[in-house]
């Protein structure tokens, strides 16, 4: 029979192989003192080292609204510096560019957008969290008495039980509930602990006078025991590692609390098995943490792609204009939030890296900066192009020489297209001014020619009577006349409508046919009827055949001069002083009918 000495030297060999191997091995699991006082958690709290600002606050906003918004504080505060830490860089960024642009950086002055709400949240936090907290250590109070007075039934129930007492039902209801008991306060959790395994194992010492009620208690733990280690089994198989790691760590608090003792041909021998069980599973924590290292390691090199190429973005190889920094500028805020979904990456080089991130992000605003402040001279320059253009445009609006304006106004607008950028304060107001000139311009010219377009008709009705008294012109005396009679009054006729326009083309070709058929030139011609433009346009044409037939003449009188004594009566030259005679006279015929031009007549 199993004395009392032993039962307590088998408890102390319980203690020492038992707790001691989980206290000490590679893969510890917590001990009991961390599980009760409340300082793990079974899921370890984590944020994401790539959440945004905007899924902070919103995450952050989520936990005040939870009913125990409290108890959430390691991951609010987590929370609370990712979202410091991205404000204050984005001042940053604001202050960078701020002095980039040549203002002095003590006048700096900028508030960020979310910095309201960041701190509303906070502050709202803290009020919950000091709630939380008031309430935790009244809860704790009352879980401390809970505890003791569980402390005392089990005292009792060794020193002071009532004849008939169920001793094997009783214990079982205590260890149940001292395991369904809340948390203390840290400070009260250890002595309270022992003290509660200290008279747990005074009441085995008096079991062991027992031997049903030790017998029973036995088989009750070993099938505790039996339970456990088939539930660690089926963890060796579980696809998520931390969610195995977790529930072994409750497995191991079951086993202290709920699973001792057990008769000692099945003590290390199930001790054994529940170990080498948990072993295994904290095996594939390292292959979880190589995954974890692997996709890290992929992250990283994901975003040192995303800084070398905003770094080759800012280093542009050929001189850069305003298209390439805009589409820079686009391209690195897609990289931007690209960087920023990127998973995490090894902590050692997550500082680095984030700081890496942060610098090429100033220097390719630094750059950007630098070149639109280059522009402001050369887009003054443009304001001042567009300024002519917009005056000229409004002198000309009203204009009614439409052979003129309308030329001038569309050669206005290529131009308008071909200048640069202007100021953009400026680029509106400049806009509206020169399209106002425009419109007016236009809508009137719309509204004159829909008004003229009856008498267009009835002038193409006129010029098709001249055109085929012109077709009746042969070569006999008086035909000259005729033609130049022909041509002034098809000069006197205005317009005609645009899909009748090709009857000009027609005159045209007619009237050459007539002037080589009576042989005379056209600017031979005496018409009248002719506007300012074409008048100016025949006396340029004039001009051009008097330097054409004054060079023609000295060239043949010069050639007249390697003869010796040149004569009329020379078969060989006579046709070369007809031909200087004819020429004289063409010449002087154009010479009358240029001074008449300039004179007006």
């Amino acid at each position: 029979m199993t004395t009392e000495n032993n039962l307590s030297e088998n408890e102390e060999m319980k203690n020492s192989n038992e707790v001691s191997p989980e206290e000490t091995s590679e893969n510890t699991v917590p001990t009991d003192e961390k599980v009760h006082d409340g300082e793990a958690d079974h899921e370890e709290e984590h944020v994401d080292t790539d959440i945004t600002l905007a899924d902070a606050l919103k995450e952050m906003e989520r936990i005040i609204n939870t009913a125990n918004a409290g108890e959430d504080f390691k991951k609010f505060n987590l929370l609370k510096e990712k979202a410091s830490h991205f404000i204050h860089d984005e001042v940053e960024d604001k202050k960078h560019e701020y002095a980039d642009a040549g203002n002095a950086s003590e006048n700096f002055s900028y508030e960020h957008p979310s910095q309201a709400r960041f701190s509303a949240l906070v502050n709202i936090f803290r009020e919950k969290h000091d709630n939380y907290q008031k309430g935790q250590e009244e809860e704790q109070k009352k879980n401390l008495d809970h505890r003791q007075n569980i402390i005392e039934r089990l005292k009792n129930l060794y020193t002071n039980s009532e004849p008939g007492t169920n001793l094997f039902k009783s214990i079982r209801d205590i260890k149940e509930e001292w395991s369904n008991a809340g948390q203390v306060a840290k400070s009260e959790f250890k002595i309270l602990n022992n003290n509660y395994f200290h008279h747990l194992n005074q009441f085995y010492q008096m079991l062991d006078l027992n031997k049903e009620f030790l017998e029973q208690e036995y088989s009750h733990n070993l099938e505790k025991r039996q339970h456990i280690i088939e539930r660690a089994k089926q963890l060796e198989h579980e696809p998520v590692i931390q969610k195995a790691l977790n529930e072994l760590q409750y497995l191991h608090k079951l086993w202290k609390e709920e699973a001792e003792p057990v008769s000692e041909e099945f003590r290390e021998k199930t001790w054994e098995e529940f170990k080498e069980i948990s072993n295994k599973i904290h095996e594939r924590k390292s292959e979880l943490s190589a995954a974890i290292e692997t996709e890290q390691n992929a992250n990283l090199e994901k975003k040192n792609q995303i800084i070398a190429e905003i770094k080759k973005l800012t280093e542009p190889s050929e001189n850069p204009n305003h298209n390439y920094w805009q589409t820079s500028i686009r391209r690195v805020e897609d990289l931007r939030s690209e960087f920023l979904k990127t998973g995490s990456v090894p902590r050692k080089l997550s500082n680095q890296n984030w700081n890496d991130f942060k610098t090429i992000l100033r220097s390719f605003n630094t750059t950007k900066n630098t070149y639109y402040k280059s522009l402001k001279g050369s887009q003054q320059a443009n304001l001042d192009e567009k300024l002519k253009l917009i005056q000229t445009a409004q002198d000309n609006a009203g204009n009614e020489e439409w052979d003129i304006a309308v030329p001038l106004f569309k050669k206005l607008q290529e131009d308008w297209k071909k200048i640069g950028h202007v100021p953009k304060s400026m680029t509106n107001k400049i806009w509206d001014e020169f399209r106002d000139a425009c419109n007016a311009f236009f809508n009137n010219y719309r509204e004159k020619s829909n008004a003229s377009n009856d008498n267009w008709k009835e002038n193409y009705k006129n010029k098709k009577v001249i055109l085929d008294d012109l077709k009746t012109v042969t070569d006999e005396e008086g035909s000259i006349e005729r033609i130049e009679a022909i041509k002034t009054a098809w000069n006197n006729i205005g317009k005609v409508p645009r899909d009748k326009i090709s009857i000009n083309t027609e005159f045209n070709k007619t009237l050459r046919e007539k002037l080589k058929l009576n042989k005379i030139n056209e600017l031979e011609l005496k018409e009248e009827g002719l506007s300012e433009n074409q008048l100016t346009d025949k006396a340029r044409k004039i001009k051009s055949q008097i330097s054409d037939l004054e060079g023609e003449i000295v060239k043949l009188e010069n050639n007249l001069a390697f003869f010796k004594n040149p004569s009329r009566e020379n078969a060989l030259l006579r046709d070369t002083f007809n031909t200087i005679d004819e020429k004289k006279a063409h010449l002087e015929t154009l010479k009358q009918n240029l001074h008449s031009i300039i004179a007006g007549e």
